[in-house]
Parts: structure tokens; sequence; C-alpha cells
């Protein structure tokens, strides 16, 4: 239950933060919430995803998965797209190279999963992932074509969920009585509210920084208007606080079922089909 209830937080923070990106351009209201959202979203749904993955050497059986679960739905989903694009918007390139929209996690799963064998064989492999993510910004040449740069952008995530479950940390957090976990919880909050509180304090600054594109993990330092050697350092930080985010959202995500345990087990439909939703209303103005 416990993780049915988180990946349904995750995906109603994936569809807040999407519904509100038109107004982040004039909204410093919605320009926050986005910024506390973004911190740690798609990590946290990253680490999720990370948790239920197994690192067995590749065979026919895992590569057929991969193929059926992630690389099928992406094609099929992406020429949807672009059927709907060309109608509305008169766009008449079908690219697979790029992925519309959300479809792009999709494909950073394929690699996740092909990936995560061989970083296994590492002696640290979280410590590899990481300095993948961090040094991948120094690559102009690596961009978002079949989002390679975001999903090795996002990789220390998804490795540290893999190995969560082998630190058994969450049987762990799962076996705390009431005093701790109230303990915890109530620091988890202070840790939530401490990032809102500084997100609506220098916003203005946040925005022109333009901070936003940092959290995607997607494009180069150059392309993000920093080609200096500490860039990578930021993008270090911004991991350690997406990490530190990450753990109190998961620590206030309910361990017992509820009402929308059971919405947890689709958020897969929900990620492919809110953009249906939403199109037209960001595109219409």
């Amino acid at each position: 239950s416990f993780w049915d209830n988180a990946r349904f937080a995750c995906i109603v923070l994936v569809v807040t933060g999407h519904a509100i990106q038109r107004q982040t351009a004039d909204s410093d209201n919605a320009l926050s919430l986005y910024l506390f959202i973004y911190a740690f979203h798609m990590p946290a749904f990253a680490i999720v995803s990370g948790y239920f993955s197994k690192a067995a050497p590749p065979g026919v059986r895992q590569l057929r998965r991969v193929i059926t679960d992630f690389v099928l739905p992406y094609v099929i989903m992406q020429t949807i797209w672009s059927v709907v694009q060309w109608a509305v918007e008169g766009r008449e390139a079908f690219n697979p190279t790029q992925p519309h929209w959300t479809l792009w996690f999709l494909l950073a799963l394929a690699i996740f999963r092909v990936v995560l064998p061989y970083l296994a064989l590492l002696r640290w492999p979280l410590l590899w992932a990481t300095v993948a993510s961090v040094g991948v910004g120094y690559l102009a040449n690596v961009d978002t074509t079949f989002s390679l740069s975001r999903a090795i952008g996002i990789l220390p995530f998804f490795v540290l969920g893999w190995r969560l479950r082998h630190w058994g940390l969450v049987d762990r957090w799962r076996a705390l009585g009431p005093g701790a976990l109230g303990a915890l919880r109530l620091a988890a909050l202070v840790v939530l509210a401490g990032w809102a509180a500084v997100v609506l304090v220098h916003v203005q600054d946040f925005r022109a920084f333009d901070l936003r594109f940092w959290f995607f993990y997607a494009d180069s330092y150059r392309e993000l208007g920093e080609p200096t050697w500490w860039a990578g350092l930021l993008r270090l930080a911004l991991i350690a606080l997406a990490v530190v985010l990450c753990a109190a959202f998961f620590a206030l995500v309910p361990r017992r079922r509820t009402l929308f345990t059971a919405f947890g087990r689709s958020t897969m439909y929900v990620y492919l089909l809110h953009s249906f939703v939403l199109y037209p209303i960001r595109e219409s103005g």
C-alpha cells in the first residue's frame, strides 16, 4: 500500500506541474509552486521505479519486457501525438528521436532497465551514476535525442531506488513505532515547508536564473547559460536537494491502505493520457 500511495502522490504532482506550466511565465505564485514540485517529483518517480527493478543479467525475457513495456507504448503514443499535432498545429514531421512532451520518461525507463545490470557490476554504482549525471552536463553534444541527456541526468535517483531495496531502509521505515513515526513526519514537514519558504522568498531570483530548467536535467550547462567549471557542483547540489526532499515526501506518504491506494496502481495510464486533457487547454490560451 505504501508504494501505491507514493505512486498516486507522485502522479498528482506530475499533473499539477504540467497544468500550471503555462502560468509560470506571468505568475510568481504559479512559478513558486512549479519550482517546489519540480525540485523532487520526477526524482521521486525514478526512485519508485528503481525500487522495483532488478539487476539480473540481461536475457531474452528481460529485453522483450523492455520492448513491450516501454518501447512499443512509446512508438504508439509518439505516433498518436504526431497525428494530433499535425491536425491541430499543422506540424508534418514525425520524429521518433524527439519524444513528445511527457513521453521522455518511457524512454528513460527503457534506458534504465538496459543499463542497470551493467551498473550493478561496478563497486559503487550510485557514485558512478552521480558522476555520469553531473558529467553529462558538460557535454553539449549529448542532448534530448531519445531522452538520453535527461535519462542520464536522473539516473542517480533510479539507482538510489534500486539500492534502497538492498539496504532495507523501507523495511525499517515500515517497522517504526508511532512515536518515532510522528517525529520523523514532523521533521519531513519542516523540510518541505523550509523549501517552500525558500522558493517563495527567492522566486524572483530563481526566475532570473531560470532555475526551473535546471530541474529538467535535460540541457547542458552551456545551454543553461552557465558554461563554467562549477556548474557541475550546482547540479550535484540539486541532486542532494532532491534526495532530501524525496525522503521528506516519502516520509509523509501513508503506509496503510487508503481511498487512493488503488489509483496508485494505474499511474502509467494517467501519465500517458493526462496530456490529452491538458493539451487543448494549453493550446487554446
